[in-house]
């Protein structure tokens, strides 16, 4: 059985400033983003420049954090946000929905190809493998706050958050560090390593993010203003993924329906 170590999220104060950990999370994502996108462009053929990576980190922050502030207040918090709608601006405290921030960046995506005309889905699957250097971030960022914690549990790695009780939960937010974060960057990286379809490194992106945050939801206690929605186990995260995951299914089969369709009228 593990202990939860009890991290001050305030990394470093000065004055009346506070730094907190979970920005500085939010800031090593979009710095890992930036600096692989980078190395992306520089690929022979890319057709992508330094200053399209810079311009697409700028305008991808401001839709991930406005998208996932909003996103977590009307999807999860919305009854905070009517008693005190200054709430929406508390992104310090933890509180950020990823579906809220997908939305957020695909109009931020919409915004970039307005001024550079890239292609919006070109942009889309030059960005995927990128992300998910983002979002493991947030999630250690979780951690780190203490948040999002998952069911109890008798496995040995169990973890006890003295804040929450004296019971061993899981580390839900470390798993989907581990597999949101980690792993995801691994199947997109080496996925986009090599030429592929338009729509085919997103569609795997929403599909591979969507199975592995409905698979964590089933150990991950549901926020307790919502609880479940249905069944006694389906919850809000999982409601949201499924269309994720519908939506991964049809850009892959139309990245790969394309080739046969070119043969077919050849």
């Amino acid at each position: 059985m593990l202990t939860y170590p009890q991290i001050d999220p305030v990394a470093l104060s000065l004055g009346p400033i506070a730094i907190h950990w979970y920005g500085l999370m939010y800031l090593v994502g979009f710095a890992g983003g930036w600096w692989l996108g980078r190395v992306r462009a520089a690929r022979p053929g890319s057709g992508w420049t330094s200053q399209h990576v810079d311009d697409l980190v700028f305008y991808m922050a401001l839709g991930a954090v406005i998208g996932g502030r909003v996103g977590y207040v009307l999807f999860y918090n919305f009854a905070a946000f009517v008693q005190n709608p200054l709430v929406l601006l508390q992104v310090w405290s933890g509180g950020m929905s990823f579906h809220g921030g997908l939305l957020g960046v695909m109009l931020a995506l919409w915004l970039f190809n307005r001024k550079h005309k890239l292609g919006y889905w070109r942009t889309a699957d030059f960005l995927a493998p990128l992300v998910a250097i983002g979002l493991g971030a947030g999630r250690l960022g979780n951690f780190i706050n203490g948040e999002l914690w998952g069911k109890v549990t008798d496995v040995p790695w169990g973890m006890v958050f003295p804040h929450v009780g004296p019971e061993a939960r899981h580390a839900s937010m470390l798993y989907q560090f581990f597999l949101e974060g980690v792993v995801l960057f691994v199947i997109l990286w080496w996925f986009s390593s090599k030429p592929r379809p338009l729509y085919a490194v997103s569609g795997l992106f929403c599909l591979s993010y969507g199975l592995f945050r409905f698979l964590v939801e089933f150990v991950r206690e549901p926020d307790v203003h919502i609880g479940y929605l249905a069944f006694g186990w389906f919850t809000m995260g999982q409601a949201l993924t499924l269309p994720m995951m519908g939506g991964g299914l049809l850009l892959l089969w139309l990245a790969y329906r394309r080739p046969q369709a070119a043969k077919a009228r050849a």
